[in-house]
């Protein structure tokens, strides 16, 4: 039987500007297996970001059913959204957003050390793979931009998540760097089964996923 990670019912999530509402999602159903990879993409403002966020538990929808590892997350409280986060989460953002006072391996470790864990031989295999190793002791303000992403990408996967969120994880790299950076990240994340959805305006790094969902006025088109 194939695990369920994310699987969306009837989600809708609408904002109010200026006293109007806009329903950014529209009636979304979606559901990503175990091992699944997809790339969303879609113009700006069309609710990519909105649906990450959604699924992370940054936002909540208005209405509809949000499963996540096959449970209802309607009833998750900050607890819950916090063990789910911690545990089985891995997000890349555009910005890196990666902690500027520690060096490159305590980002990368950060996750571990939530979860009671120890620096091992899949951290050794992330900080080789993706050509880390002489910057272990660097803090990451002093990081080229493709370092930096590089750093995010093994910080979102040392822990071993079984759902990795990507919001144009090479929107501030160049095209070489870009599909480098994408080549490691699915060879590393296909390595324990991590599902994959990808924000993305690239469609060569689009290609690099099995699926690819289309967010158009608030629907999602396979």
């Amino acid at each position: 039987m194939t695990d369920q990670i994310v699987e969306l019912q009837k989600i809708t999530k609408e904002f109010i500007d200026g006293g109007v509402s806009h329903r950014v999602l529209d009636r979304i159903e979606l559901l990503l297996n175990a091992g699944d990879t997809v790339a969303l993409t879609g113009a700006s403002g069309s609710g990519k970001s909105t649906l990450l966020n959604l699924i992370a538990g940054f936002e909540r929808p208005n209405t509809g059913s949000l499963s996540l590892l096959s449970d209802d997350t309607s009833a998750w409280n900050d607890r819950h959204w916090s063990q789910f986060r911690k545990t089985s989460l891995g997000v890349v953002f555009q910005q890196f957003n990666l902690l500027t006072p520690l060096n490159v391996k305590d980002n990368i470790a950060f996750p571990l050390r939530l979860n009671g864990l120890n620096w091992d031989k899949w951290c050794e295999h992330l900080v080789q793979s993706l050509g880390l190793e002489g910057l272990l002791e660097r803090h990451v303000d002093t990081l080229s931009g493709g370092q930096q992403q590089r750093v995010a990408i093994a910080r979102s996967l040392a822990h071993k998540p079984k759902l990795l969120l990507a919001d144009e994880p090479t929107g501030n790299l160049d095209q070489t760097a870009s599909l480098e950076v994408m080549k490691l990240l699915c060879q590393l994340a296909g390595e324990h089964n991590t599902s994959i959805l990808m924000v993305t305006h690239s469609l060569e790094c689009a290609d690099f996923m099995q699926r690819r969902w289309h967010l158009d006025n608030g629907q999602v088109h396979e």
